[in-house]
């Protein structure tokens, strides 16, 4: 890219697949180097009293919000167009580095105590950030998709989490999707995220942290019983495949929330099989299909879907594969705000109950 950041063309179609035709599209945009965009620009600093790590991205406050249309910065650029952030004229799906990365290894800096004070220790909020775009179409999303090119999408997952795991001061990568304007998208051309932290999220820290627990006491593998004790229940069980099964948690904490896990014992995208990707591929685009006819409107059901994968080096033994989407309505055009007791004491209340979304997710099948 013009501006030095590395962009990847995942291809499905001809002539491209073929390599009849390589894609040479020059970048002619005038950015400054991405170094000097981020540059001292994000930082992470530690919360004595949560042991959280919370990044510092000031330069984010500036990024796109909802362009019009013919400013799309996730089209192709074409002749004579708004000059975007795919040089080329046409793509199946890419990933690229973030403009404005929470997280980026260009950022420089070292590390220190914020006033001197023992403490808040800070460092670089080192790692990266990428965007991967589904289609060249500007409205949509991963479960509009056709199976082919959603496992175009699914395999540039892999090649970007095994490409992640393998950078410097990663620690954790992080496959996700936010879906509409509710859930505070700024973009709404079909896309994702992936993130790789340079340090192991707080919800990852606690999961891990009670999956040695009930290794300890039990010597099973936490995310294993779980899945083996819904299916046994069966009460919250959407949907099951040959490899995989979806299901509403037990303990559900948003309205509408569902998990989808393999059968077999993996701990990331890159460890699936052929035949688990593709099963993968037909089950998620299932489930999303599910999530948009849950509610008796014609409004797509805003969600985040995240990959839960094993960190790059700690806990890849305990750690196991799985999907987690949600969504924040509580109903048609209701949205569920995190109010005082979920988002000053992280004490959750369900609207609804899990044995209830479920049988609501059977019903609308197809």
């Amino acid at each position: 890219m013009a501006d030095g950041r590395e962009l990847i063309y995942f291809d499905d179609t001809e002539p491209w697949l073929s390599g009849e035709r390589v894609r040479d599209a020059v970048d002619h945009r005038p950015l400054p180097p991405a170094e000097e965009t981020v540059r001292g620009g994000s930082q992470v600093r530690f919360d004595p009293l949560t042991g959280d790590w919370i990044a510092m991205a000031s330069h984010r406050n500036d990024r796109t919000l909802m362009p019009p249309p013919d400013q799309d910065p996730l089209a192709p650029t074409v002749p004579g167009g708004f000059p975007t952030e795919i040089a080329d004229s046409s793509y199946d799906v890419v990933a690229f580095e973030n403009r404005f990365p929470s997280f980026s290894n260009r950022i420089g800096g070292e590390s220190g105590f914020l006033d001197g004070e023992a403490l808040w220790p800070t460092r670089p909020a080192a790692g990266r950030c990428e965007v991967v775009c589904f289609s060249s179409d500007t409205h949509g999303s991963f479960g509009t998709l056709d199976p082919r090119r959603a496992r175009t999408v699914l395999e540039a997952w892999i090649d970007r989490t095994e490409a992640l795991n393998a950078t410097e001061g990663v620690e954790q990568v992080f496959v996700f999707e936010n879906r509409g304007e509710e859930i505070g998208v700024t973009l709404p051309h079909p896309h994702g995220q992936i993130y790789g932290y340079p340090y192991l999220a707080p919800k990852m820290e606690t999961m891990l942290r009670r999956a040695r627990e009930h290794r300890a006491a039990t010597g099973g593998n936490l995310f294993r019983d779980v899945l083996d004790a819904e299916r046994r229940a069966g009460s919250r069980v959407v949907f099951e495949t040959e490899h995989f099964t979806a299901y509403v948690p037990a303990a559900a904490r948003w309205p509408v929330e569902v998990h989808l896990a393999p059968h077999r014992d993996v701990p990331d995208l890159p460890a699936l099989t052929e035949e688990e990707r593709d099963d993968l591929v037909a089950a998620y685009l299932d489930l999303l299909g599910r999530l948009d006819r849950y509610y008796p409107d014609d409004h797509p059901l805003p969600y985040i879907a995240g990959w839960y994968q094993a960190p790059a080096s700690e806990g890849r033994d305990e750690m196991r594969l799985h999907l987690q989407v949600f969504s924040v309505l509580r109903g048609p055009s209701k949205v569920k705000f995190l109010a005082g007791s979920e988002s000053a004491m992280a004490a959750w209340i369900n609207d609804t109950t899990p044995e209830k979304v479920a049988a609501r997710l059977r019903e609308v099948s197809r």
